[in-house]
């Protein structure tokens, strides 16, 4: 039986790839149009990039920390 196109590591690959190239594309025009911004902050150079990068860590930070505050042990219902 063949694997569904999503799951195929050469399709992986190319979802990896096109989705640099539209992050890269996507910082590089900021090169080319101003950012208008709300706050200052957010008219910094590839902020979009950086802040969701920074996001996304603090959540996987945030998720380490609430799973070993809430980790039962193995044998809890025991």
């Amino acid at each position: 039986m063949e694997k569904h196109w999503l799951v195929r590591p050469k399709t992986i690959r190319l979802l990896w790839i096109a989705m640099y190239a539209v992050l890269a594309v996507t910082v590089l025009l900021q090169i080319v149009f101003h950012v208008h911004g709300e706050f200052g902050v957010d008219e910094a150079f590839g902020f979009n990039a950086w802040y969701g990068l920074g996001a996304c860590a603090l959540m996987v930070v945030g998720a380490k920390i609430l799973g070993t505050a809430i980790k039962r042990k193995d044998n809890y219902y025991d």
